[in-house]
C-alpha cells in the first residue's frame, strides 16, 4: 500500500528529517536512523509526537510575534 503522507512543502523535507534525528537524539534514541522496523512502535511514536510539540510551539511562537525562537 502507497504512503498517502505527503509534505505541503517538498522543500521542507530536509529540515523535517533533521528534526526527527534532532528528537530521537533527545530522547537517548541511538542510531535512529537506517531500518527502524526493530523498533516498538511506542519508541516511533514518542519520537513523532515530541515532533509534533515542537512544531506547534514553533508555530505559536510565530503566531504571537516572538519569532522563530520564542
Amino acid at each position: 500500500m502507497p504512503r498517502k503522507n505527503r509534505k505541503v512543502m517538498p522543500q521542507a523535507g530536509a529540515a523535517l528529517d533533521r528534526l526527527k534525528y534532532e528528537t530521537a537524539a533527545e530522547l537517548g534514541i541511538p542510531n535512529y536512523t537506517g531500518y527502524r522496523g526493530d523498533l516498538p512502535s511506542k519508541v516511533n511514536g514518542a519520537v513523532g509526537g515530541n515532533m509534533v510539540r515542537k512544531l506547534i510551539a514553533l508555530a505559536e511562537s510565530q503566531l504571537a510575534g516572538r519569532g522563530p525562537q520564542g
